[in-house]
């Protein structure tokens, strides 16, 4: 199964030649320094930069940030309520307000077929 794309190295390409003067990679994909950060980010795609002339910094991973740890805390008290039949308060940040917490049938539809990374594409095959 292809992962997502552009490759990091390939968008660092694309940006030195479209000008950027310099880049942030912001790993928002991941909550923690692990293999893939460090090993993708921080060794190939600054190597990459470097061979470019690309000044680049990479911001950090949320990781145990007491304030993300209490985040996620809410969240899994919000839900819990929520299954037990109580009225949780939904706090969200910005004007628009909270969103469903469940996807209704339909909310997040394939935008273009893939084969199923594990098991049957299909529950008939």
């Amino acid at each position: 199964v292809p992962w997502l794309e552009p490759d990091i190295c390939e968008h660092l390409e694309e940006l030195h030649g479209a000008g950027a003067p310099a880049v942030v990679m912001v790993p928002i994909g991941f909550v923690s320094d692990h293999m893939e950060v460090l090993y993708d980010l921080d060794t190939e795609a600054t190597a990459k930069a470097a061979e470019l002339g690309l000044p680049v910094r990479r911001s950090a991973t949320v990781g145990a940030d007491p304030r993300f740890a209490a985040a996620v805390r809410d969240l899994v008290l919000e839900r819990a309520a929520t299954e037990r039949g109580q009225r949780a308060e939904r706090c969200a940040l910005g004007a628009l307000g909270p969103s469903h917490d469940l996807c209704p049938i339909g909310c997040c539809p394939a935008r273009a077929e893939r084969p199923a990374a594990a098991g049957a594409d299909s529950p008939h095959a």
